[in-house]
């Protein structure tokens, strides 16, 4: 069955068009046209979710948890719907978009449970002690509860994952709060399929309708309007450095200031020790062409970065990544502007003397070619052009002079997502050094490994010192992204016919 979108805004419950449009822009198939959203319907939403938090905030546990169940459900009775309409219009392979609806899917069951099992509360209790000197203590019992509304930025590059119903869209629901969709204009269909799945959920679960909303499109101005409403209490954003650090400017600069929660930029460097480099030179070098250029190099994820000590045996490794990068044709990338961003990044670097080009297939429309290019550690440490990150399948592999060197690079590295070392036995001590830099670096830190995989496990950290994230205390991925949601109330010498039902 095909499905063809109706190109409405979903605002507490209604269907609402607006009477300016714009048209998608997919790979293959129709186009169709959507409503634009404005600073109005920003306003009904946001004064639905307020609406809805009355009630939907101090619902229970079990049934916040079903509500999250049945969206999982009612996405996954339109599995094939989604994969046609998000292949269009993202050009991702299929077999990539069943991966990530099951993701997505799983992702809601996952915070279904953990919500259930209580954990996440952070419960603590002091009893009274009525004779203790010279005053007596109260009872005090602490609970995490839920913010308010939050407003929830699509992501370009995860059309499902990272979107309408995604990651931010998940953890705030399952943390009590409503949540308002601002979609991504690369793939409004796949975002108006996926709010038809949690209408159905919010109507069959009976949750209020104000719970969510979904406005696609607009300009600046709309964006700009949700961040700024006085009701919306926190944002999630996944997207570049500049539009989240904008959109982190105006939380900041709000009367009341309010918790941005922006997943930007990393570079996610490699660390290839000697003794490892020796022995699997070739073996690093392909395994890296295809972690590089897995989804044209659209992952946040992306080793982009690879830093060797010079010597034959970086020679090697060098070689064997431009034979499997050479190998690989060029893929279709999420939108028009990614593509031209990535040819931009790549003259960017090809301008530089202190760049070697390796390897550099000339991209032509919405198409990307791998690229590969290098350069000195001396060179990256001076030039800080070269540490920026290019969106798409592009390597640069920095040439250190030493192990000095190497940990100079390091420590003067931005805040990342993720880093990696590789090794083997031979290199214990000079990892020993490196990961202590490496942690205060990155969000995850891996062995021998690579980034391109994120796992939705209790225990995942998706974050990372600014500029990979705005809150480096914070996940976007895992059940801890919950926690974002959430602040702690102290409850002082309460009546249990007072307290909140999960203080106890």
């Amino acid at each position: 069955m095909t499905f063809v979108p109706h190109g409405k805004h979903l605002i507490a419950g209604e269907w609402i068009g607006s009477s300016e449009t714009f048209a998608s822009a997919p790979t293959r198939g129709p186009a169709y046209q959507f409503s634009v959203g404005s600073t109005d319907l920003v306003a009904r939403a946001c004064e639905a979710a307020e609406d809805a938090f009355w009630t939907y905030g101090y619902s229970s546990r079990k049934s916040r948890a079903a509500l999250l169940d049945m969206i999982a459900d009612e996405i996954e009775m339109r599995s094939d719907e989604i994969t046609e309409i998000g292949a269009q219009e993202t050009g991702l392979p299929e077999s990539r978009l069943q991966g990530e609806r099951g993701r997505t899917t799983g992702q809601l069951r996952l915070f279904a449970q953990h919500i259930r099992e209580g954990g996440y509360l952070d419960r603590r209790i002091d009893a009274a002690v009525p004779d203790r000197k010279p005053l007596p203590r109260p009872e005090i019992r602490m609970i995490q509860r839920p913010i308010g509304p939050v407003a929830v930025f699509g992501a370009s590059n995860f059309p499902l994952a990272f979107s309408t119903a995604g990651g931010d869209t998940a953890a705030a629901l399952a943390a009590g709060c409503p949540v308002i969709v601002k979609g991504h204009s690369a793939h409004p269909g796949t975002a108006e399929i996926v709010a038809e799945a949690i209408h159905a959920a919010v109507q069959k679960s009976g949750a209020p309708v104000g719970v969510f909303s979904l406005i696609q499109g607009g300009k600046r101005d709309v964006g700009q309007a949700l961040v700024q409403h006085p009701l919306i209490k926190a944002v999630g954003f996944t997207g570049s450095v500049g539009g989240g650090r904008a959109l982190f400017d105006l939380c900041a600069q709000r009367p009341e200031p309010i918790p941005f929660f922006g997943e930007l930029g990393s570079v996610n460097p490699m660390f290839l020790l000697p003794g490892i480099l020796t022995s699997r030179a070739e073996e690093l070098g392909h395994n890296w062409a295809g972690s590089l250029t897995m989804g044209a190099g659209q992952f946040c994820t992306n080793p982009g970065i690879v830093i060797v000590v010079d010597g034959s045996d970086a020679d090697r490794f060098v070689e064997a990544a431009r034979y499997a990068l050479s190998q690989i044709k060029p893929q279709t990338m999420l939108t028009e502007g990614i593509a031209k961003s990535y040819r931009i990044g790549k003259a960017r670097l090809e301008g530089r003397a202190s760049v070697k080009s390796i390897l550099a297939i000339e991209s032509q429309g919405r198409d990307a070619a791998p690229s590969l290019y290098e350069t000195t550690g001396e060179a990256y440490i001076r030039d800080r052009v070269l540490s920026e990150e290019v969106f798409g399948p592009l390597g640069l592999v920095v040439r250190v002079s030493g192990i000095d060197e190497m940990m100079r690079l390091a420590r003067g590295l931005e805040g990342q997502l993720t880093a990696t070392i590789h090794m083997d036995n031979d290199d214990i001590d000079h990892a020993q050094v490196l990961r202590p830099v490496l942690e205060r670096k990155a969000g995850r830190v891996l062995i021998n490994g690579f980034p391109t995989g994120v796992e939705v496990v209790d225990s995942m950290v998706h974050g990372g010192p600014y500029p990979a994230s705005t809150n480096f205390g914070a996940t976007s991925v895992g059940t801890l992204s919950i926690r974002r949601f959430l602040r702690p109330v102290a409850f002082q010498n309460f009546p249990d016919a007072l307290l909140p039902a999960d203080t106890y």
